[in-house]
């Protein structure tokens, strides 16, 4: 099912979770804050299931993502948005981008995200003439 190269410093049990609530939640939110060591174990779980999804029928490839996705609105996004959007790319559906070192334990922090999802409007702060 999951098997990453990196032990990431956790029982097999405990690994398998992380990657899991990791994979949901790029899911879901399309892209997020964590260590680079983190991001590289998740980026080929993420390009498998979308491809996956791609090339199987709906029906047998949803018994297979919900084995990894913890959340049903996860894969249903999948099947909705990201087959669409990725029809024809056949791999690399992620980007890691590195943001700095993190101070508490010198960390690599990154941010991932999936290629070509639609940027959200930066909020201005601005001061209002009066």
């Amino acid at each position: 099912m999951l098997s990453p190269r990196q032990s990431l410093g956790r029982k097999p049990e405990m690994r398998r979770m992380l990657l899991r609530n990791l994979a949901t939640s790029l899911l879901l939110y399309e892209k997020i804050r964590t260590t680079k060591v983190r991001a590289k174990a998740l980026q080929p779980l993420i390009d498998r299931m979308i491809a996956k999804a791609k090339r199987q029928p709906a029906h047998i490839a949803v018994r297979s993502l919900n084995r990894i996705v913890t959340d049903k609105n996860a894969a249903r996004k999948i099947f909705d948005v990201l087959i669409a959007r990725y029809k024809s790319r056949p791999s690399g559906m992620t980007r890691i981008r590195p943001l700095g070192i993190r101070k508490g334990d010198g960390a690599q922090l990154v941010e991932i995200s999936l290629v070509d999802s639609p940027v959200a409007p930066e909020h201005s702060r601005t001061k209002k003439k009066s």
